[in-house]
């Protein structure tokens, strides 16, 4: 979901993390929710992670702006694993995103899952 004005909208939808990652620019404020298969050999599971992205280029004003729309955009998705605030596009890969969503989900009992 993207701005509008002062309005935020559904910007797109897709299937690939590709498709996802595109919708995020430094001039932009989007609020991305992402399904992500995460689990072991034994236990698959689908979470989902929400995504807020502030990009480097948005004014002092649109940034203080976020937080209260950020309520407004919780009410409506109200079901995820994990939330992300990212501003960097260093950390908008899925592996970050897929590790964020395993340590939130507690034991991990898969043998690949040693260091």
């Amino acid at each position: 979901m993207k701005y509008d004005g002062s309005n935020i909208v559904l910007n797109s939808t897709g299937c690939s993390f590709d498709d996802f990652a595109s919708n995020f620019s430094d001039d932009d404020r989007v609020y991305g929710f992402l399904r992500v298969i995460a689990g072991d050999e034994l236990s698959k599971r689908t979470k989902f992670a929400l995504i807020v992205w502030l990009g480097k280029n948005v004014s002092g004003f649109k940034r203080a702006r976020m937080g209260p729309d950020k309520s407004s955009v919780k009410e409506v998705i109200r079901s995820y694993a994990v939330e992300l605030m990212i501003n960097e596009k260093s950390e908008l890969n899925e592996d970050f995103i897929r590790a964020a969503i395993i340590k939130a989900g507690g034991a991990n009992y898969g043998t690949g899952t040693r260091d």
